[in-house]
């Protein structure tokens, strides 16, 4: 029992460094994530997104290293949480500005966080889908539902235990997106075909 007390010490040391790690982790995962939603509402707007996007993906790579020596944390909840809507932003960024996919590396995130941010994605081009067809912009709202489809036909490959990948929901969440948004798109095309003909007539006239 006489080293017991070292052994404690030493316990204690180790949990204490954790726990300063922790709440690090925590600060950081939490800006990360509100950057991320800003690069977002920023593309919704029309406004440039580059800057929120960049300084997320940096504290990103910070957060990586800081975690290095504390994978369990970097792989908790919190951590991957944020490091999806990072790779959310930065994948609906890259489509939105006709750009090649960041990867998970380049996003400083995991592979499964990667592949929820890409599903949470299709949400995020269903809202542009829909703004196209508010403004008449059909063709582009057809684009966009083409690229959810996209999309989903690579997330339907990965049929993992939710232990890996908890991917199931977000596969179902955007099979039905994907859905709605066809049909909009087809009654928004059906209407435009109907609009033209109406206008070809009209010019006859």
């Amino acid at each position: 029992m006489k080293n017991l007390r070292d052994i404690i010490e030493e316990i204690e040391g180790r949990l204490d460094e954790k726990d300063e790690v922790r709440e690090l982790a925590l600060k950081s995962s939490r800006s990360i994530a509100r950057l991320s939603s800003a690069a977002i509402h920023s593309l919704h707007k029309g406004e440039d997104s580059d800057a929120s996007l960049r300084e997320a993906r940096d504290e990103a790579m910070k957060l990586r290293s800081v975690l290095e020596d504390h994978q369990d944390l970097y792989h908790s909840g919190f951590v991957e949480n944020a490091l999806q809507e990072l790779c959310e932003a930065a994948i609906v960024h890259a489509i939105a500005q006709g750009r090649p996919l960041p990867g998970p590396r380049e996003c400083g995130a995991t592979d499964a966080s990667y592949l929820l941010g890409l599903g949470d994605a299709v949400g995020e081009l269903r809202r542009f889908a829909l703004e196209d067809l508010r403004r008449g912009n059909v063709t582009r709202a057809a684009e966009n539902l083409k690229t959810m489809e996209d999309i989903f036909d690579v997330l339907v490959r990965f049929d993992y235990p939710s232990a890996l990948v908890a991917l199931k929901r977000k596969q179902d969440v955007a099979r039905s997106l994907i859905e709605k948004t066809r049909g909009e798109v087809a009654v928004a095309t059906r209407g435009k075909a109907l609009e033209d003909k109406i206008d070809g007539l009209r010019e006859k006239l």
